[in-house]
């Protein structure tokens, strides 16, 4: 494993991930499920996909090397332009999406119950997410699927947890669309330094 790509791959998705729904959804599950369950439920869920995600990005990995490093510059680019299009209307469509959330988890559950539920919520919400092509484009970029792995499943469930233990205080501190033009500007350097090694 390579601490390097590890830790790339922990920021880049980390600050994907930090405004994305997936905050908004762990923070509301935790009001009706006992927390711990929430994130066990939450972090199978991100476990399946991250690994889905993985695989896919090493397929990808035997294409040619200017092939993959070109794509994956461009999934960065699009990542940022995603992060920055949401960005003024973030905190806004924030009460929305966690509206969204509370109707999928109206009824009591606990222990694997609440588990299941969480995993499920989750499961359903993130296919084709930002942080999923990011995954798929660093391991393309790095060819080193471990640390990858590594770097997004400890991003992701770092994110949920801080969600589960401290969202409400971090969502009155911190904005959301602060949050999404630091995301974007982590894919818009991600985009340059492929592009630097690309022409070089």
């Amino acid at each position: 494993m390579d601490l390097t790509v590890i830790a790339l791959s922990f920021a880049a998705i980390f600050v994907v991930e930090l405004p994305d729904k997936t905050f908004i959804a762990a923070l509301v599950l935790s009001t009706r499920y006992k927390p711990l369950a929430v994130w066990v439920g939450v972090g199978l869920a991100f476990l399946i996909q991250t690994l889905l995600a993985v695989t896919v990005g090493k397929a990808v990995s035997f294409l040619p090397s200017n092939v993959v490093h070109a794509v994956a510059g461009l999934i960065f680019l699009i990542g940022a332009f995603v992060l920055l299009r949401e960005a003024p209307k973030a905190d806004a469509t924030e009460p929305e999406a966690e509206a969204e959330f509370a109707a999928k988890a109206t009824t009591t559950r606990t222990g694997w119950g609440a588990v299941l539920a969480s995993f499920l919520v989750l499961f359903a919400a993130e296919w084709g997410d930002l942080s999923q092509l990011l995954t798929i484009s660093l391991v393309g970029r790095y060819d080193d699927p471990v640390s990858v792995f590594v770097g997004a499943w400890t991003a992701l469930l770092a994110v949920s947890g801080l969600a589960v233990v401290a969202g409400r205080m971090l969502l009155r501190r911190i904005r959301l669309q602060t949050i999404h033009y630091v995301g974007a500007g982590v894919c818009l350097l991600l985009a340059a330094v492929t592009a630097y090694e690309l022409l070089t």
